[in-house]
């Protein structure tokens, strides 16, 4: 009788291990180029030089006093600019923005005054009229389909001529009456406009609000939904609400928060100075703006952070007091921040194209 012979198990030996091929979709980049592709980067060594050319030409920059100076000049910039870079990143600009603090100063301080109201109702009221600004300029463009510049454009002109010709029906002059002795301007004054001691050296409580909503603008950039809603609506608006995003939405809530920046920078000049004059705010739209394309964001939309516009204000601040504690003419401000823009522009070209080269 014969035996059956069971066939030894096949044993499968693994490929010896070897180098992994990957194509240029799969390779990882390295990591100064992960570094480079972020908006902030070139904005923040355009910062860094910026700060070391002042020290070196104006050493009374040195002093505790001064840079508390200069971080106020920055956050009276910054604070604007970071909602101004968001509704950038979102694809749309807001030229109105400059009028708009103004207008919301005027309101709560002729309203307080005239009426003999407590400021704190002037202040209320100044901040729904200033959101109410902005959801108009954000229902216009999503109902009209014009360009942000044309709609806001109109918005600017039409601020910039209630706030002179009202102030003056009002008041009979083109400045606002002193409201300091008003009842609530003290509690007001301290949460907008006070100062508060570090190391013998007083500092402005807009520079702890300007960090505080830096952090809170990049919390909302990149860890929510509505983040990566404003990068969406910004890069391409009509793939993005071919995938489910609310894009009339978005669009009109970024002006919204646009008109919630002009109203707390309005409340700070108004606490700050007691009276507001009307026809100021023209051509402050462009510093914002200006402050957001240093700081990264693209004039395309789609691209930024929240980060680049504190260093874009940063270096706004350090230019305008450095040029002062230089001894140098003031005039050459305009032509320091007509050369930023520009280096800014050409460094951020550069750092998306070496980004993006493999």
């Amino acid at each position: 009788m014969g035996t059956t012979q069971q066939a030894a198990p096949a044993v499968t030996t693994p490929p010896a291990p070897g180098p992994r091929h990957t194509d240029g979709r799969t390779r990882e980049r390295p990591l100064v180029l992960r570094l480079l592709a972020r908006p902030e980067v070139g904005v923040f060594l355009g910062a860094v030089a910026v700060f070391v050319f002042f020290l070196i030409a104006a050493p009374s920059l040195r002093q505790g006093g001064s840079m508390a100076t200069v971080l106020y000049q920055a956050s009276t910039i910054g604070i604007m600019a970071l909602p101004v870079a968001l509704l950038m990143i979102g694809g749309e600009f807001d030229l109105s923005a400059g009028v708009a603090v103004i207008t919301s100063a005027l309101t709560a301080a002729m309203l307080s005054y005239q009426l003999t109201l407590n400021v704190w109702t002037g202040v209320i009221v100044a901040l729904v009229v200033s959101l109410a600004v902005g959801a108009f300029n954000g229902w216009m463009l999503v109902k009209t389909g014009l360009p942000s510049f044309l709609v806001t454009l109109g918005t600017f002109l039409i601020l910039q001529g209630v706030n002179l010709a009202v102030t003056k029906l009002v008041t009979g002059n083109v400045a606002t009456d002193d409201i300091s002795t008003m009842d609530g301007f003290d509690q007001a004054r301290a949460l907008f406009a006070s100062s508060f001691d570090v190391g013998g050296v007083q500092v402005k409580i807009t520079v702890v609000w300007w960090l505080v909503f830096a952090a809170l603008a990049t919390w909302v950039l990149l860890r929510t939904k509505y983040g990566n809603w404003i990068f969406a609506v910004g890069g391409n608006k009509e793939s993005a609400r071919a995938v489910g995003v609310p894009v009339t939405f978005t669009k009109i809530s970024l002006f919204v928060v646009v008109g919630f920046g002009a109203w707390f920078v309005g409340m700070h000049q108004l606490f700050s100075f007691n009276t507001v004059q009307s026809g100021e705010g023209v051509g402050q739209e462009l510093i914002y703006i200006a402050a957001a394309v240093i700081g990264g964001c693209l004039l395309t939309g789609g691209h930024g952070s929240a980060i680049g516009p504190v260093f874009g204000a940063f270096m706004f601040g350090m230019v305008q007091q450095g040029i002062v504690y230089a001894g140098w003419n003031p005039d050459w401000f305009k032509a320091f921040l007509g050369v930023m823009l520009l280096g800014a522009v050409l460094i951020n070209l550069w750092v998306q194209r070496t980004a993006t080269r493999r």
